[in-house]
């Protein structure tokens, strides 16, 4: 029997979108096709803790705002439980998926400062998928004010890295503001990790 391994030829790759929206976070995109959509209030209305706003802009490698962006996060409640392996309040879900404006590039999401978890400073994962990205990229946000000296993760990193990964603070008419920009490559590029 012959074989015809030497016709098959890997499959060319593709990157996600320009319809990632339409299928993950429809109704931002536009669209009213699910009855809940997982939005981006993270923590629900029931969490303990300090109610905190995330926003930022993803910079392609050119220094222009990628508008198009999806961003999957996930955290710990303000005790360090994450659901749903843990008995937390009810609604947290502790997970969120948001995406860009389409004119101003920038993302927001509500939720709560989380707790330390797992020897871990407080943080918060994002998951980050657009057009020209091949395979979704994983990084996290530390928030400045907490005690990150023990974090293993950023324990790993140089010195010099290290702040690509800390937010910065504002306190906006009271309310808890942090700004995360993201830069996919170039200086300043934001760390990412093999997970």
């Amino acid at each position: 029997m012959r074989s015809n391994t030497k016709l098959l030829h890997e499959t060319s790759s593709q990157t996600a979108g320009p319809y990632v929206h339409i299928g993950l976070a429809s109704k931002a995109a536009g669209f009213d096709m699910y009855d809940r959509e997982l939005g981006s209030d993270i923590a629900g209305p029931h969490a303990a803790g300090d109610r905190i706003t995330v926003e930022g802009i993803v910079w392609d490698g050119s220094g222009e705002p990628v508008k198009d962006v999806l961003i999957e996060t996930w955290q710990a409640n303000a005790a360090g439980l994450y659901a749903p392996h843990c008995n937390v309040e009810e609604g947290f879900r502790g997970w969120g998926r948001v995406i860009s404006d389409f004119e101003t590039g920038i993302w927001r999401f509500e939720t709560v400062r989380p707790g330390p978890a797992a020897g871990n400073a407080p943080h918060i994962s994002l998951w980050i998928v657009a057009r020209g990205i091949n395979i979704g990229l994983n990084t996290r946000m530390y928030f400045p004010e907490a005690d990150n000296t023990a974090d293993p993760v950023l324990g790993m990193l140089p010195p010099d890295q290290r702040g690509t990964l800390i937010a910065k603070r504002a306190v906006d008419d009271g309310a808890h503001r942090y700004r995360f920009d993201i830069t996919l490559q170039g200086e300043g590029e934001t760390v990412f990790f093999d997970i």
